[in-house]
Order: C-alpha cells, then structure tokens, then sequence
C-alpha cells in the first residue's frame, strides 16, 4: 500500500512550511469578557461533581457576566443620580436594594463600606 512517497512532517504531525494555526481561547469563541476556561478549572477544582460539561463553564461565564453588566449599569446611574463619577460600594448597594430582582437574589448579602437603606418607619412619623 505504500506509495514511495515520503511526506515530510515537522513538529505535531503538521506538513513543513504550513503555518501553524493561531490557538483561540473559548472566551473569545463565546464573545464573552470573562474566563471560561479559568472558571472551568475552578468547577473541577471545587469537586463539585465528578465530571464536568465541556459547556458548563460557557453557560456559567455567561450568566456571571449578565449580573455584573447588571449591577455595574444600576450602580452606573445611582453614581450618576448623585452626581458622582466613580461607583462606591454605597452606589452599588443602593442599586441592588432598589431592584426588586437583585434585591432577592443578594438579600443576605452585606456590603462594606455601604451603609444602609434610607428608611424611617411610618410609625415614628409624627
């Protein structure tokens, strides 16, 4: 079956003289910003099951780039409101607590360096 045709291959089986293709990371693939593959390696690490889906850690940087395009927009326009150009843990607590979404979500969460909710009782009101 041998044809005397030797072809002569250079490092990884690939031809001599073909360019070696550029390797593309899976975040770039998913137009995302945040790690996939980072994140893939924290699920494996973490044991939280035995295997992991290769698109598992796609899904997940996907969700968590969604709450934080979230978050950094509400506390965006709270830091705006108050006519500020920076976000501070204050901006980013008043935007989570006034979401109703977000609010649930991050109900046992606490904030540093953010205070609290403006809220008087209506008792207390004369």
């Amino acid at each position: 079956m041998d044809t005397g045709k030797k072809v002569n291959k250079g490092i990884m089986g690939r031809k001599k003289g073909s360019p070696k293709k550029k390797s593309v990371s899976r975040s770039v693939k998913a137009k995302l910003q945040f790690p996939v593959s980072r994140i893939g390696r924290y699920l494996k690490k973490s044991h939280y099951s035995q295997r992991v889906q290769s698109d598992a850690p796609v899904y997940l940087a996907a969700v968590l780039e969604c709450l934080a395009a979230k978050v950094l927009e509400l506390a965006g326009n709270t830091a705006r409101d108050n006519k500020k150009n920076r976000i501070i843990p204050r901006h980013i607590l008043l935007a989570v607590r006034n979401d109703e979404e977000l609010g649930k979500l991050l109900a046992d969460v606490t904030i540093a360096h953010s205070g609290v909710l403006p809220n008087i009782n209506p008792v207390l009101l004369p």
